[in-house]
């Protein structure tokens, strides 16, 4: 019975593409709606979902943001106010037509995001130095119209957080945008055990609307990039569309400097392709519903569920532990656990109960301990931490493994097919040897990192002088 849970599940090596959607499915991440591209968020999916955003919130927060909500529809007029913002959104805008059985005088856009909304805000309680800065974020959903969907990565309807600041200065600005950047690296490699590649997205590559664009880029198991979070330095562009100004310490007007910054439930992609393997989901336990599951073994015998009901609400207060007393065999609840990326499994049976002991299994390893009941309270954070950490350097590794140089386009499309992954490579900053390269590879560049190196000396594509060292990669 066991073994007819993961029967279906497509090995990664097969098909990495199906075994994604196998694993999503399977365990119990979402289901499919009857609108395209609209994902079912079930309730384990979504508790994953909380705990990132309670540890994102929490930073958020403790940066001196706060909370706020905007309405989910905008008025076309206003959306229409930033030329390249409105521009860059164009094709993936769903408009509401009518409202009830009247048609609308003026079309509304269900939000694809809400610059334009919090620049109409700000225009009307900005008007002194004092009132800055503006740091405001708000939790929510936007629709954009995808003509190519996939669970979590690409969805017509999404969740995340989008902060929206002002600031008196360009400076004061593009620290926070900055700032934002390291925060979601912070959350990514500390919590999501997922490492990143920090820094500037090119002009072609960079938000419709901003002056600059900064991104951490993530690498999955495949060999492809994930685009995993991005900050955005607006500068003075949508206060000057939209006027928004305030008076200075002199009583000079002066335009308000902008910032917007994203994190959306695509990091569950990254999650499950970073960290997943044939048997399913691999879950960090920082961030995991349930970090120890229970199986309780023979536990039709007298004393067994009783005495793990008691081990339960003993560990909770170490760890965030479930139990599963179904009436499924053993063997099905480990491939089920397994499935959900579970981090840790303890098996308590009745020789374990006579013998004052435990069984752990680890989920990343499969390693079996066993460990004296006296001792769970101090050995199963340790664990955590270690699986935590496991899985981090796992991953790094890994990227590690898959990232090559490049000094030419033949060397370049040798080591795509060859290893697919990061390439670093020399660029000479012209957007033709850019397009040329997206063209003939199908790879695009991901980011100019802040780390720098000098792998070469003249561009990849055009053989010009390059100062700037990019990081390429096919990518979601």
């Amino acid at each position: 019975m066991a073994k007819e849970f993961v029967k279906d599940v497509t090995s990664m090596d097969e098909d990495f593409a199906q075994w994604y959607t196998d694993v999503v499915l399977k365990a119990e991440l979402v289901d499919y709606s009857s609108v395209r591209g609209s994902m079912i968020i079930r309730p384990y999916g979504y508790a994953l979902w909380e705990n990132i955003q309670k540890a994102l919130d929490g930073e958020i927060k403790r940066t001196g943001h706060e909370n706020v909500y905007m309405p989910l529809f905008i008025p076309e007029s206003l959306l229409q106010k930033e030329k390249d913002h409105v521009e860059g959104f164009a094709p993936e805008v769903a408009w509401v037509t009518q409202g009830g059985d009247e048609k609308l005088a003026e079309r509304l856009v269900v939000r694809p995001t809400s610059e334009v909304l919090f620049a109409e805000h700000y225009k009307n309680i900005i008007h002194s130095y004092r009132d800055l800065p503006k740091l405001y974020n708000q939790w929510a959903n936007v629709v954009r119209w995808e003509k190519t969907t996939r669970p979590f990565l690409r969805t017509t309807e999404f969740l995340w957080q989008e902060g929206h600041t002002a600031h008196a200065t360009d400076e004061d600005a593009m620290e926070e945008t900055l700032r934002m950047l390291n925060v979601y690296a912070y959350i990514c490699e500390e919590f999501l055990a997922i490492p990143v590649v920090k820094g500037q997205k090119t002009e072609k590559e960079k938000f419709s609307g901003a002056k600059a664009t900064f991104t951490i880029e993530t690498l999955m198991h495949d060999g492809k990039a994930l685009q995993s979070g991005t900050s955005h330095h607006f500068g003075d562009g949508f206060a000057r569309a939209f006027g928004i100004q305030y008076s200075d310490k002199n009583g000079e007007l002066q335009y308000v400097h902008q910032t917007s910054w994203g994190f959306t439930t695509r990091i569950i992609g990254a999650i499950i392709m970073v960290h997943g393997d044939d048997r399913g989901l691999v879950i960090p336990p920082r961030i995991a519903p349930t970090q120890v599951m229970m199986v309780p073994i023979a536990q039709h015998k007298e004393g067994v569920l009783d005495y793990a009901y008691d081990l339960k609400e003993r560990l909770s207060s170490v760890a965030r532990v479930g139990i599963d007393a179904s009436d499924k065999k053993p063997g099905w609840k480990f491939n089920e656990y397994e499935m959900k990326g579970v981090p840790l499994r303890l098996e308590v049976g009745p020789k374990d109960i006579e013998n004052g002991q435990v069984i752990l299994a680890r989920r990343d390893t499969g390693e079996k301990v066993t460990v004296p009941v006296d001792e769970l309270e101090t050995r199963i954070p340790e664990l955590l931490e270690e699986i935590q950490s496991n899985l981090f350097n796992k991953a790094l590794n890994h990227r590690e493994e898959k990232t090559s140089v490049a000094r030419n386009l033949e060397e370049f499309g040798e080591k795509l097919e060859s290893n697919p992954g990061f390439i670093k490579a020399m660029w000479c900053e012209d957007q033709a040897c850019e397009d040329k390269i997206k063209e003939e590879f199908s790879a695009t560049s991901r980011c100019i990192p802040f780390e720098q190196e000098k792998v070469g000396d003249t561009c990849i594509c055009c053989g010009k002088p390059a100062e700037k060292m990019v990081y390429w990669a096919k990518a979601y």
